[in-house]
């Protein structure tokens, strides 16, 4: 999946485990950018008793990297505190939630946001947070919603959500709290030793061909969305017009922290956390650690900054999914086998951006150092009519410049990595016939789950969660 449950460690951990980041020129106020952030995978609808979550002790960021040295300039960091009305109940709501301020709710969640800038952010919590650093708290107390349990606790669920979306000084908007995952992904069959539905009937181990899965499409998670004019993270505060300007060009990722140190009391209560913060996951590009990086060091890319992720590059030189689908489909992908040069169109794609004069009129590169992030150009405006293939459909507001809630990412990325975009740096290569069929989505199976659309055409963007009592467990 996109980044769920992708390391040893990280998969213990759900409410640090940061499983998409998007990155996007907002289509309802196109002189803002969207940046979302989602967290706790594979949520069940029916979650009670203890209903789905943020950590209360975990510190959530999102950077900006406007210069292109691989470091954030600015981060947007997130606390929550969970507060009990009746600690002597095991009822999450003790009749319908029709507010956010309702006292039927007996389980909430708040939090603060804070605008962090400097030469590199990511040293806010270390211990040397104070040294050239700007901390400014844009809000406090921001209730999230709750959960979507059911129709009778939560009987309009649509007025809770958007309550919750706070407005900030600054024209800056905010939301956190359950969505329905937008990720979407035949799950069940990549990691199956890679069965690329539908032409799985040409795999290795044969099958008969049939549709791709949506596996995520009854399942919801907890999102951080934020809404930002564009001159709040531009360089020099401006608004760029021109999309060859290097300017117009942002690195986005987010990360999860804890405390170095947690003590754990007898019978588990009031435990404590000291010391400075310590990264445990992080995620620019989609499918970075999941698919790329190997196992063994995969705990360690989450623990780094994308500043060091020159120490990743050969992966993506050379990725292991490359030398593996030849092998998995005799004689599908010839093409792809012969290819040993490194993979120079990988790197563009997800380490340095892709450089003016590769795609007419396209550019949205940050520069030579190799850093995982999503990259956007400000300066392209939001597609009229998008497409789920982003760039590789023709679409230059989508994925892989920076990456929208819609975008077939799995697919896109399937297909790079399967040859697609290597006549980009070597017009001489032919891609296999099978690596531009790569799919992963059906439009007959996207609204197949009965509830509320999976997306919404304004902020936050990713729909209403599905409710509980209506939704079967997966």
């Amino acid at each position: 999946m996109s980044s769920h449950r992708e390391a040893p460690e990280i998969s213990k951990d759900p409410v640090a485990d940061n499983t998409d980041v998007y990155a996007f020129v907002s289509p309802d106020r196109p002189d803002t950018v969207t940046l979302i952030s989602n967290f706790v995978p594979l949520e069940d609808p029916p979650g009670g008793p203890n209903f789905y979550e943020f950590g209360d002790e975990v510190l959530y960021s999102i950077y900006i990297d406007n210069d292109g040295d691989g470091k954030p300039e600015i981060s947007y960091v997130f606390r929550f505190s969970t507060r009990l009305r009746d600690p002597n109940t095991f009822l999450y709501n003790t009749g319908p939630i029709t507010s956010l301020s309702s006292p039927n709710w007996n389980k909430r969640q708040f939090y603060s946001i804070t605008r962090v800038e400097g030469d590199d952010t990511t040293r806010y919590g270390t211990g040397e947070h104070g040294r050239g650093l700007k901390a400014r708290v844009l809000g406090r107390d921001l209730a999230c919603p709750p959960c979507n349990i059911g129709p009778r606790s939560t009987p309009n669920y649509e007025s809770l959500g958007a309550a919750a979306v706070h407005s900030l000084p600054g024209r800056v908007k905010v939301f956190a709290g359950q969505r329905r995952e937008g990720f979407y992904v035949d799950l069940g069959a990549i990691f199956d030793l890679g069965d690329l539905r539908p032409f799985q009937n040409l795999h290795l181990i044969p099958s008969p061909a049939a549709p791709g899965v949506d596996a995520t499409k009854a399942l919801n998670i907890h999102t951080i969305a934020l809404q930002v004019p564009i001159s709040h993270l531009t360089s020099n505060r401006s608004v760029p017009t021109n999309a060859m300007s290097r300017r117009a060009v942002i690195g986005v990722w987010s990360a999860a922290s804890r405390r170095k140190v947690r003590m754990i009391n007898p019978g588990g209560n009031h435990n404590s956390a000291s010391g400075p913060w310590v990264q445990v996951s992080r995620l620019g590009n989609p499918l970075f650690n999941e698919v790329i990086v190997p196992l063994g060091r995969k705990d360690a890319w989450n623990a780094r900054h994308p500043v060091h992720d020159k120490a990743f590059l050969s992966y993506v030189q050379h990725p292991e999914l490359a030398s593996l689908l030849p092998v998995l489909y005799p004689h599908v992908f010839p093409h792809l086998a012969a290819l040993k040069k490194p993979r120079a169109d990988l790197v563009a794609i997800l380490l340095t951006g892709i450089p003016p004069g590769i795609i007419p009129k396209f550019q949205n590169y940050t520069g030579s150092v190799p850093a995982d992030q999503l990259r956007l150009n400000m300066a392209i405006p939001p597609a009229s009519k998008p497409n789920r293939f982003g760039l590789l459909g023709g679409d230059p507001a989508g994925f892989p410049n920076g990456r929208r809630v819609s975008d077939d990412v799995v697919a896109i990325e399937l297909r790079a990595v399967a040859g697609v975009t290597f006549p980009l740096v070597d017009k001489r290569y032919k891609p296999d016939a099978a690596a531009g069929e790569i799919e992963q989505w059906r439009t007959s199976q996207y609204s197949s789950v009965p509830g509320p659309h999976r997306y919404q055409a304004k902020f936050p963007y990713l729909g209403s969660p599905l409710n509980g009592f209506d939704t079967p467990s997966s």
